[in-house]
């Protein structure tokens, strides 16, 4: 969906026009370069922020100065939940970004009088929360093979969603980014990528994978404790 905003891609087919029509009109365009943090976990969050286009890691660093990525927001994602007053989160852009900014206060009023968009926000943060869930259960699996595995085909499932089904899945994310999503160090994904390489369960391209069949159902999860459809 080139050149479609945050509001368009977050209602998407559901939009009512007139609702839509207000949303967009509370929206403030805004670009921000590769590498700039939007905001930092426990700011005040006066503005809160969709993702039009790019890519956005979501982060906490923890008390020893470790990074840990909670998920990484696609085009059509709020950044965060728009009703906190404090941002939870980190959030650092993945190459050049656009996004819709908007006054919380603002967006916080239209949501409660717009039905059809408090529908899809109540959604939004389902999915959050399932989100969440999986990631606690992959980073308590106790393979790494078996993680990345499941990264990679939700990874691919998520973006399918947004640009339909490629044979290359793009990985804009660096090594690194992928390792504290998982809980792995970078030499732990780099030995995994290759492994997976070599049994042919992907081929590596510069900031993508193909996915091959071998990958579809990871050695360790055959007895049936794996879901190839639940989200990242």
């Amino acid at each position: 969906m080139p050149g479609v905003f945050f509001p368009a891609r977050f209602c998407g087919e559901a939009a009512d026009p007139n609702e839509l029509r207000e949303f967009q009109k509370l929206a403030v365009q805004v670009r921000v370069a590769a590498g700039k943090t939007i905001f930092s976990e426990g700011e005040l969050a006066d503005s809160v922020f969709g993702l039009s286009r790019g890519f956005v890691r979501l982060y906490r660093l923890l008390p020893d100065g470790r990074r840990q990525i909670l998920g990484f927001a696609l085009p059509g994602d709020f950044l965060g939940m728009p009703i906190n007053d404090r941002h939870p989160v980190s959030a650092d852009t993945i190459g050049e970004v656009t996004l819709s900014r908007f006054s919380r206060l603002k967006l916080a009023n239209f949501i409660l009088s717009s039905p059809n968009v408090l529908r899809l926000l109540m959604e939004f943060a389902a999915r959050q929360l399932e989100m969440a869930q999986d990631q606690i259960a992959l980073i308590g699996r106790r393979s790494a093979e078996e993680k990345v595995s499941i990264f990679l085909v939700n990874w691919r499932s998520r973006l399918a969603r947004i640009t339909g089904s490629s044979e290359a899945v793009p990985l804009p994310m660096p090594r690194k980014d992928i390792a504290d999503f998982l809980g792995l160090t970078l030499e732990t994904i780099s030995r995994t990528f290759t492994k997976l390489e070599q049994r042919k369960a992907i081929r590596i391209l510069p900031k993508a994978v193909v996915m091959l069949t071998g990958l579809e159902q990871p050695p360790l999860l055959k007895g049936g404790t794996y879901d190839p459809h639940i989200l990242l």
